[in-house]
């Protein structure tokens, strides 16, 4: 393939929005599938399904940035305990990835198969928008049982994982589904928020490396700095994302993205209905 400008701002573009919506509970994958019906990479089919889940690893790097103490069991300034508490963490976040890494192993193909439309990513965009609305409904008034990331335990870390396997379908959002699981067992925002952000670490990077894989390691130059720029972008993009979320939900909840995924899902079959596929279209 030739390297245009155009090419590069379109890849811009795809990193901004996985960057934006990795981490709110919007569905990364949900917006990425969108942008990819109105602005088509000039990429081999099978380029464009793997870049749409290795760009994440842009994502994955501002987590592991933004945290890098929180998450080192090794760092010098940390006490026994702490040291301790840290590893257990992880073995936490462990126990989080086993429904996800059973079912996505199983399922993962056929999903991308039948699901990965326009149709599909609005339907679960107003059901999940709902939901949370309904959930922070349900909880308002009511003070979380786990308000430390410390004091989640394992039961509890496994069914939230239990919760991500729901974001096999596209357009529910990893974040999202991990995040209404949180609050529905108990969880503080901020607490199942940050656990989600841990979460993706092993879950996204398994999931790029599978997909790498897969693709095999053949890359023309034009595809390598693609996925560079792609990357790099959705790295930049998420650490503000990160940052405003972590912000945002000490003085707020979560409606206004629930609002927010129900007008956009309402927006898409409106178009899809009144205009149709614009991939269909050009076929």
């Amino acid at each position: 393939m030739e390297l245009s400008i155009w090419e590069i701002v379109k890849t811009i573009i795809f990193g901004i929005v996985e960057g934006l919506t990795e981490w709110l509970p919007v569905s990364s994958t949900g917006h990425m599938i969108l942008v990819d019906e109105f602005i088509q990479l000039n990429v081999t089919t099978q380029f464009k399904d793997m870049f749409l889940v290795v760009i994440q690893l842009g994502a994955i790097l501002a987590v592991c940035v933004l945290s890098f103490e929180k998450l080192n069991p090794f760092s010098r300034w940390k006490t026994r305990h702490e040291k301790k508490l840290t590893w257990e963490l992880w073995m936490k976040v462990i126990v989080a990835c086993i429904p996800a890494a059973v079912i996505g192993l199983l399922f993962n193909d056929f999903m991308e198969e039948h699901f990965m439309t326009a149709y599909v990513v609005s339907a679960t965009l107003i059901i999940y928008g709902i939901l949370f609305i309904v959930v922070e409904n349900y909880n308002r008034g009511r003070s979380p049982a786990v308000t430390d990331l410390s004091k989640l335990s394992y039961k509890t870390a496994f069914l939230i994982g239990v919760f991500q396997v729901l974001s096999l379908v596209p357009g529910t959002s990893r974040s999202g589904a991990t995040i209404l699981g949180g609050l529905l067992l108990g969880a503080s925002r901020y607490v199942a928020t940050e656990f989600t952000f841990f979460l993706a670490i092993p879950v996204m990077f398994g999931a790029s490396m599978l997909k790498m894989v897969k693709f095999g390691f053949n890359y023309t130059g034009a595809e390598i700095v693609i996925l560079i720029v792609g990357m790099l972008t959705a790295f930049i993009v998420s650490i503000l994302s990160i940052r405003f979320l972590l912000r945002y939900i000490k003085r707020n909840d979560f409606k206004a993205f629930g609002w927010y995924r129900i007008a956009l899902g309402i927006i898409v079959i409106a178009y899809l209905l009144l205009v149709g596929d614009p991939v269909k279209n050009n076929l």
